[in-house]
Formats: C-alpha cells, sequence, structure tokens
C-alpha cells in the first residue's frame, strides 16, 4: 500500500488552517486509506474475487458550542475547501450542543513500544485464493455435507487524526481471515455452521484445512435436534457466543447510556454488580489486538484498566462528551470513523480466566444447555430482562449429548452477570473475549 503520510499531514494541516481562517473556533480532520482483497471458492469451483482502496475523509468544524461534519472520498484540495465551507454554514445554523468540543491540551502518546499491528507480508490473489479452497475442500471432505463456501481476505489501512488544537497522530495495521460456512443433509433434515480464524500477522491464523474441517464438523454434530421441556437448568455459554455476555454489560457501561440515565448500571459505581471473582479488563495496548490502538479518535491517549474488578464496577466507556457530561475525564474510548461522529465504545475486551477447564466445569451438572448459537435480542439494559432464541446440545450427567434447537434461553441479567463463572480456556482472537462461561439457574423455554 502507497505511503500517503506526508501527503496527508499536508491536507491536514491545510484544512485546518482554512477552516480557522473562515471562521470555525475550531476543527479536526480524519483521513483513513485502506485496501483490501476478499476471494471465495463455492463447491470447488471459485466464486468471487473482490478488490477496492478506498479513501475517507471527515472534517468536522466548530464554531462556539455548535458542529458540524461532513466527509469525503476525494483528497482534492478544491473540493475539501468547498466542503470545509459548507461544514461551517451548517455549524452557524445547527442547534448548540453544550458538550461538544475538542480538548484544549493533549497528552503526548503515553505507550512507547510498539503494538505490532502492521505484518509486511501481503498476500497475493492467488495465495488467498489457495486458503480459501484449502478450507472449502477440506469441508467438502466431510461425510454428509451439502453446500460449502470458502472464503478469505486482507485488508490493510491506514488514517491520521489531527486537531487545531495540536493534536496529530497516526495509526496502520493490517487484518486477514480465513472462513468456512458449510450446509449438511437435506430437505428438512439441512443444518448448517461456520468457523473461522483472523488475525494481524499470517503466522497467527488457524491453518484453512482446520478451520474447513472444524465448520463440516460442527454442522454434523448438530444433525437430527431433539426437544426438550420448559425448566431452569445451568446453561454453559461455548466461547463463540459467551462473548455476547460480556456486550450486554459493555453496553450498560457506555457513558453515553449512563448520562442519559438509560442503563441499570448508571447508580452503581464501586458497588458490585459480577460475581466476585470477576475481573474484566479494557486494553488498547494488547501486542497484535484487533482492537489495539495508541490513541482514540478524538486523540485522548487510553490506558489498559479493571472495568470489573473482584465483580465491582470501576469505570465507564467515556468519550468527551460523555465525560463532560458526567463530570469526569475521559478515558480514551472515544470510537469513530472518517465519517462518524465519536462514540464510547471498549478497545479489547476480555475477561479474566477461571480455574476450572471447561470439561470440569460440566461434570457436575445433570441437566442442562450447552449453547453454540443465540438468535434474536430481546434485551433490555434498563431493566436486565434477558431472552434469546438459541441451539446447542443437552447436558446429561455431566457429558454432552445430543444435539437441540428452537429453544429461549431467559432471566436477568443482574442475576446472570452475579452467577456467572469463567473457565480456564482464554483465547485472544477476536477484540471481545470471554472464555467458555457457565451461568446457573437459567430458564429454557422448550415445547
Amino acid at each position: 500500500m502507497p505511503n500517503q503520510n506526508i501527503s496527508d499531514k499536508t491536507i491536514a494541516d491545510h484544512i485546518l488552517a482554512y477552516a480557522r481562517s473562515n471562521g470555525a473556533d475550531q476543527a479536526d480532520v480524519m483521513i483513513s486509506r485502506g485496501e483490501s482483497t476478499e476471494v471465495t471458492q463455492r463447491l470447488g469451483k471459485r466464486e468471487a474475487v473482490l478488490r477496492s482502496e478506498d479513501i475517507d475523509i471527515g472534517i468536522r468544524v466548530f464554531i462556539g458550542k455548535r458542529q458540524a461534519m461532513v466527509a469525503s472520498a476525494d483528497d482534492d484540495k478544491k473540493t475539501l475547501e468547498a466542503l470545509t465551507d459548507q461544514a461551517i454554514a451548517m455549524a452557524r445554523v445547527v442547534p448548540e450542543d453544550e458538550w461538544c468540543g475538542l480538548e484544549n491540551e493533549y497528552a503526548p502518546i503515553a505507550f512507547k513500544g510498539d503494538l505490532d499491528l502492521w505484518d509486511d507480508k501481503t498476500p497475493s490473489t492467488e495465495e488467498l485464493l489457495e486458503m480459501a479452497a484449502q478450507a472449502e475442500d477440506a469441508a467438502r471432505a466431510v461425510k454428509n455435507v451439502t453446500n460449502s463456501e470458502g472464503d478469505a481476505f486482507f485488508s490493510a489501512g491506514q488514517s491520521l487524526y489531527a486537531t487545531s488544537t495540536g493534536f496529530m497522530g497516526e495509526k496502520k495495521g493490517t487484518s486477514r481471515g480465513i472462513s468456512a460456512s458449510v450446509v449438511v443433509g437435506k430437505g428438512e433434515e439441512k443444518e448448517r455452521d461456520s468457523e473461522y480464524t483472523r488475525a494481524r500477522h499470517t503466522e497467527d491464523l488457524k491453518a484453512a484445512d482446520f478451520v474447513g474441517r472444524h465448520a463440516a464438523e460442527r454442522a454434523t454434530s448438530r444433525m437430527h435436534p431433539q426437544k426438550i421441556k420448559t425448566q431452569k437448568v445451568p446453561v454453559i455459554y461455548d466461547r463463540r457466543v459467551s462473548t455476547s455476555i460480556l456486550g450486554h454489560l459493555a453496553g450498560g457501561l457506555s457513558g453515553t447510556s449512563v448520562a442519559r440515565g438509560t442503563t441499570m448500571l448508571k447508580d452503581k459505581m464501586d458497588q458490585l454488580v459480577c460475581a466476585p471473582h470477576i475481573t474484566i479488563c479494557d486494553d488498547p495496548y494488547l501486542a497484535r489486538g484487533l482492537a489495539s490502538k495508541y490513541f482514540d479518535g478524538e486523540g485522548i491517549i487510553p490506558s489498559k484498566r479493571n472495568i470489573i474488578e473482584d465483580g465491582h464496577l470501576k469505570g465507564w466507556f467515556l468519550d468527551l462528551k460523555a465525560a463532560r457530561q458526567l463530570g469526569l475525564p475521559p478515558t480514551g474510548n472515544g470510537q469513530r470513523g472518517a465519517g462518524g461522529l465519536p462514540s464510547p465504545s471498549s478497545h479489547n475486551l476480555y475477561m479474566m480466566a477461571g480455574e476450572q477447564s471447561r470439561e470440569d466445569m460440566i461434570a457436575d451438572i445433570k441437566n442442562g444447555f450447552y449453547v453454540t448459537e443465540l438468535m434474536g435480542n430481546s434485551v433490555s439494559l434498563l431493566t436486565g430482562d434477558y431472552s434469546r432464541g438459541a441451539a446447542g446440545f443437552w447436558i446429561e450427567n455431566g457429558q454432552i449429548t445430543h444435539p437441540v434447537s428452537e429453544i429461549t434461553i431467559a432471566g436477568n441479567l443482574k442475576d446472570m452477570w452475579m452467577h456467572m463463572q469463567p473457565a480456564n480456556d482464554l483465547i485472544f482472537e477476536r477484540g471481545t473475549e470471554v472464555p467458555t462461561l457457565r451461568i446457573d439457574g437459567m430458564t429454557i423455554a422448550g415445547n
């Protein structure tokens, strides 16, 4: 990917100066450039090769307590000046927002190490096609597979963020992945499943044939599901779906939700909100992390911190606006793309592992449910009411037995968080990670 850093610095400096000289009190610019290639193979034949190169430029201006934003996919100087004029005109007439604005003083970037987010190894299209083929061929080699697709992708991107108040930062990263989607059986006996691997560096990917074979084996294991009766049992959330429980918790810790009073956690700072053995960390500096970064979308330097510590709530996710509304310092969690406004979000968010293995966690369950897929989302962060469609496997006498489908898991998030038991199988493969998770006392609604 061509190095655009010098020209992007020049573009940013010019637009910031232009905005200030034409009536803006403050301004910021985000410039993102990226390229990606994605290939697919279906039923043994190459199906698609998609290639894209993109540039996104976001310009935001402030006049008093008013702000406006424009975006462009064109880095032509005159085009950007005209868009800046439009943004200034818009900012003169939009309603005031007493909480908007940039920081006047910026801390230097504190983390001096290398997060290792860039891999110089750029796969060719043929190499990507070979990965997709290996994944799909491995899936098709499993008995009962009737439809399958293999996919491989590579992307590389870099961005620059600059403000009229003195911040300028650059970052770049690569991402690549392999996936397989599989259908087994015919007619009304069809089942489906998938597997994927994604990483910053090629060497961190799972083998393509493992991805395909595992997807097919997962789908095959779901054949001939049975029904179960409505009952209250322990539920084991597989690692593929346990992240959803942390996702609900993270949503309740958004500074925007706290400021609006739309989360049941708004008055719970320093109180016990999870089981006492639960610790949850937000880490922007995880080496090769998919959500790692040196600064956030507003130029604020983040820090690694425990959001939940020994079950107690210790922090919110705050962008500048939410921080001002709550009278707190920002936490460096303001996330945005070039074409959007900031909003609070986590970095690499993970729950610390427990001591039990997944097998030991299951061993003492007489009757229970091992969930591998969740559907729908009837969850209230204000009341905690939780209800989701699910599929997975029944547990009898400490053993995973037959597949189960078309059921609903119900409970209340407040109770669920207080009864979470993480296994010892924490692995960093995504931006949000949770080990296999056990929650007792859930209601399974079946026949």
